[in-house]
C-alpha cells in the first residue's frame, strides 16, 4: 500500500505522538486550573502558542488555537465581517475550500451580506483584475486561500491583500495546504487573519490555529468562558496545541531543507511524457504549471471514462482521491474544476495524488510507473 492522499489528511508525526503522549496520560489537568497538573498544562499550552507564533513570525497574543482548519476559516471570515461596521460585502474566490464559501454563504443567509466572487483562470490563478474590480470600499473581508488543496496552485496572496487594504478591508487567507511547503511569515505580513489545520502537517485530527492581527477587532464565534482571551472561549486542549506546534516546526525544517521539493515535478515530468508518448492527448496537468506546490499533483485523463483510473489505482495498493475529501463523502463533481473551466465529463476523471515530504523516492517511481500502466491498459 502506498498513502498518496496528504492533502485529505497526513500520518501524525512520531515526534508529536511521543511530546503529546505526558499530555494525555500525566499532565492532563485543565490549563485554568491552579494545581500542579494544571499549571504543567498550562505550561505545555503557553510554550505551544510561542512556538506557533515563532513559525508564523507574529506575536503570541495574535495566535488562537482551534479544532482545525474549518473552524479557523470561520472564526476569520465571520469573525471580521461582522466586527466591520462599515462594509457589508464579503469576497472569495471561485475556487475557495467550502469552509469559506460555506461562511460567506451564512453571512449572506444570517447577516444581510452581499457575497462576491473573484473568477479564476484556467490554471486556478484567481484573476487579479477581476479582484480589483470586485473589492470596493463597501467590502468587510476577503479571503483568498494560499494553495488550492485540489490542484496545488500557488494564490498571490500578498497581490490581492494590497487591493483589500486599498479599500479599507480585511483580508484572510487559509493556509491549510500552504503549511509545510510555503514560508507562512510573509503571508502573516500581507494580511490581517489566517487559519491552518494540524492533521494536514502530521498534528491531530481536530487540531488547528489561526492569526488574527492584535491591530483589528474580530467577533469572536464561541461565547463561553473566555479562554484564549475571549477569542476562542473552551476549555483549551494542551496535547493538541503542542501536536500542532511540534508539527509545524518539523514542517518549517524540512520544507527548508528542501526535503521532497522534487517529488512533484518527477510525478509530472513522467507522467505526461509517458503517457502522451504513447497516448497522444491522454493526460492533462491541472492546476498551474509554475505556481504551484510539490506536494499536490492533478491530472485529468480526456480518453478515459469517470474514475476508472482512481479506481486501478487502488486495485495495486495506491490510495490517493479525485480531489477534496471535506465535503462530507460527496460525489458531486469538482467545484473547483468547474471554475476553472472544466467540463462535468473531464472533472470526472481528476486525479489528485498528494504526498508529505518524507514519502519515499521509491515510492513516487512506483507511483508514476502505476499511473501510466493503469491508463495504458485502460486505453488498450
Amino acid at each position: 500500500m502506498i498513502y498518496m492522499d496528504a492533502a485529505a489528511t497526513a500520518p501524525p508525526r512520531q515526534n508529536v505522538l511521543d511530546v503529546i503522549n505526558p499530555l494525555l496520560t500525566r499532565d492532563f489537568g485543565n490549563p485554568a486550573s491552579l494545581h500542579e497538573s494544571g499549571q504543567q498544562a498550562k505550561r505545555a499550552n503557553d510554550w505551544a502558542r510561542t512556538q506557533v507564533a515563532g513559525q508564523l513570525g507574529v506575536a503570541a497574543q495574535e495566535v488562537y488555537f482551534t479544532s482545525g482548519g474549518t473552524e479557523g476559516a470561520n472564526a476569520a471570515v465571520i469573525g471580521a465581517a461582522l466586527a466591520n461596521p462599515r462594509g457589508r460585502v464579503v469576497v472569495c474566490s471561485s475556487v475557495e475550500h467550502p469552509a469559506v464559501m460555506e461562511a460567506c454563504k451564512y453571512l449572506v443567509e444570517f447577516h444581510g451580506f452581499e457575497h462576491r466572487i473573484i473568477p479564476v483562470t484556467g490554471t486556478g490563478l484567481v484573476d487579479l483584475k477581476a479582484a480589483g474590480e470586485l473589492i470596493d470600499t463597501d467590502v468587510a473581508v476577503v479571503s483568498v486561500m494560499a494553495v488550492n488543496n485540489e490542484v496545488g496552485t500557488i494564490q498571490p496572496v500578498a497581490a490581492v491583500a494590497e487591493l483589500v487594504h486599498e479599500a479599507g478591508a480585511l483580508m484572510h487567507t487559509d493556509a491549510v495546504q500552504g503549511a509545510g511547503w510555503i514560508d507562512l511569515k510573509p503571508l502573516c505580513a500581507a494580511v490581517d487573519a489566517l487559519s491552518i489545520s494540524g492533521h494536514k502537517i502530521g498534528g491531530l485530527k481536530g487540531s488547528g490555529a489561526m492569526y488574527l492581527s492584535a491591530k483589528h477587532r474580530f467577533v469572536p464565534l464561541l461565547q463561553g468562558g473566555g479562554q484564549q482571551g475571549g477569542m476562542r472561549s473552551g476549555t483549551e486542549n494542551p496535547a493538541a496545541a503542542v501536536g500542532i506546534a511540534v508539527a509545524l516546526q518539523a514542517a518549517t525544517a524540512q520544507r527548508e531543507a528542501g526535503l521532497g521539493a522534487n517529488f512533484g515535478p518527477y510525478l509530472i515530468e513522467r507522467i505526461l511524457k509517458e503517457l502522451n508518448a504513447k497516448h497522444p492527448g491522454s493526460v492533462q496537468l491541472t492546476g498551474d504549471p509554475v505556481r504551484r506546490v510539490g506536494g499536490i499533483v492533478s491530472f485529468v485523463f480526456p480518453q478515459t471514462a469517470g474514475e476508472t483510473v482512481l479506481i486501478e489505482l487502488a486495485r495495486k495498493g495506491i490510495l490517493c482521491s479525485s480531489g477534496s475529501a471535506c465535503a462530507a463523502g460527496s460525489t458531486e463533481l469538482s467545484a473547483v474544476l468547474t471554475a476553472m473551466g472544466y467540463d462535468e465529463q473531464l472533472a470526472h476523471t481528476a486525479l489528485r495524488l498528494s504526498f508529505t515530504r518524507t514519502a519515499k523516492e521509491n515510492e513516487i517511481s512506483q507511483v508514476a510507473s502505476a499511473v501510466v500502466s493503469c491508463v495504458s491498459g485502460l486505453l488498450g
